[in-house]
């Protein structure tokens, strides 16, 4: 059975987006070892998961990238949540019916690992039922002071830390494992 792993970004302060977030992130240039930790977090990759928004945000920008962590992502298939999307690109397909219920399809159709990067209300519903094996979260050196706050309306779900990573830049990757 595939394993499901989420990635995201943060700031110190736990947020995820907007435009405080974006301008702090802008001014922590990715150390050489957070590209290493990408390329192994895709080494096993099977697919992308992907919400609407993460999708439509990804496919404007990395088909034009180049580089190791690029190409990989560019070459895997992305499987993307979304009840108004009716065509793709870049290698993406709809999930078919209820999204949740196609994950745990796709987990159960081989091995490798489902990375999932964006969050928001389909990283709920996959936290909530249980499909979500890791949460890997990259945490940034800066306060953002605004902007949305990470899984925000998800009820107490407890977490084992299962490893931290240290990526140059004060950047720091703890990835959880939730208790079940």
């Amino acid at each position: 059975m595939r394993k499901l792993i989420e990635y995201d970004h943060l700031s110190i302060d736990g947020k995820m987006s907007g435009d405080a977030w974006w301008a702090g992130q802008q001014k922590v240039v990715p150390h050489d070892d957070h590209v290493a930790y990408q390329l192994g977090l895709l080494s096993s990759a099977a697919g992308l998961v992907l919400g609407r928004v993460t999708y439509e945000g990804f496919a404007q920008t990395w088909p034009a990238l180049t580089g190791d962590v690029a190409d990989k992502i560019n070459s895997l298939p992305k499987y993307v949540a979304s009840t108004t999307l009716t065509e793709t690109t870049w290698n993406a397909q709809v999930l078919a019916g209820d999204a949740v219920e196609a994950v745990a399809q796709l987990k159960e159709a081989g091995d490798g690992t489902l990375v999932k990067y964006g969050n928001g209300p389909f990283s709920r519903a996959l936290v909530e039922a249980g499909l979500l094996d890791e949460v890997h979260l990259s945490i940034s050196p800066f306060v953002a002071g605004s902007g949305e706050s990470l899984l925000a309306g998800l009820g107490t779900t407890a977490m084992e830390l299962t490893k931290v990573t240290e990526l140059g830049n004060g950047t720091v990757v703890l990835a959880y494992r939730p208790s079940r």
